[in-house]
Formats: structure tokens, C-alpha cells, sequence
């Protein structure tokens, strides 16, 4: 039976995804870990499946891991000191972009992630951020353009 991943070995795993080359020490960088501690956890994914090769495999065949789009519409508790929340949603490693907003609407994030689970673990730590008042989340169904 496959170990549940934690929040690091899925961003772990999506930094390999996006570059199956790099460095230990720049994904340690990324996740906040030792080099050596880097290593072990992919040694670890390899003996659990989820590293085969150079291959990540993770969720179904290759047409059901195709990124997914999302959006997630933010507001802020206080739109003129909510620095902090648009500091931590860039530095997340899924957000394609982040635009703070005039009107109505505060702050419009673009996610693309491998499946909607790490969509929902990306809404679950912007939500949860203090001085974020509410989301709300849109999943893209098809781009024209």
C-alpha cells in the first residue's frame, strides 16, 4: 500500500514535473528542506511508485493528467495592507499568475496544477492565510483563446 503524500512530496513532485533534471539542492530551495533531505524523500517516492525513471507518475493515464486550470478570486481583509497575502500566493509554485484588481474584485490568481486535489490543497493554504476574507474558486472547462 502507497504512503499518503504530505504537502511537501506533492510540491516535490510537481517540481519534477515541470523539470525532471533539477537539482536536489534547487527543490530544497523550493520546499524548504536539506539537500539530503530532498534526496531521501524522492528515493522514498521511487520505492513507492510515484518516481519511476524519469517518469512521475501520478493519478490515471497520461490524457487524465493533463494540468488543470483554475481560478481563485481573493479578498482581502484590508486591501491596503494585504501586502502579505499577495507576497505568499506568488510564492506558491502552482500560481501561473496573480493580479490585484481595481473595483469590486481584490485579487484574481490563475492555478495550474496535475489534478484538482492540488488545486484544492493550493485554495485550502491561499484561504487560510491571514487577512484573506473569502474565495471563491472557478475551474476553467475549456480555453477558446
Amino acid at each position: 500500500m502507497k504512503r499518503v503524500l504530505d504537502k511537501t512530496d506533492e510540491k516535490i513532485l510537481e517540481e519534477l514535473t515541470r523539470n525532471a533534471r533539477l537539482a536536489h539542492n534547487d527543490i530544497a530551495m523550493k520546499v524548504n528542506l536539506s539537500r539530503n533531505a530532498v534526496r531521501l524523500r524522492i528515493e522514498r517516492l521511487e520505492r513507492d511508485g510515484y518516481i519511476r525513471g524519469y517518469t512521475i507518475i501520478k493519478g490515471g493515464p497520461p490524457s487524465e493528467v493533463a494540468p488543470i486550470n483554475a481560478l481563485i478570486f481573493v479578498y482581502r481583509k484590508d486591501r491596503m495592507r494585504g501586502a502579505e497575502v499577495v507576497r505568499s500566493i506568488v510564492s506558491m509554485p502552482e500560481v501561473v499568475s496573480c493580479n490585484v484588481m481595481s473595483g469590486d474584485l481584490d485579487i484574481v490568481v490563475t492555478v495550474e496544477a496535475a489534478s484538482s486535489d492540488c488545486i484544492h490543497r493550493v485554495w485550502s493554504d491561499i484561504s487560510t492565510l491571514p487577512g484573506v476574507l473569502n474565495t471563491v474558486t472557478s475551474f476553467v472547462l475549456s480555453c477558446t483563446k
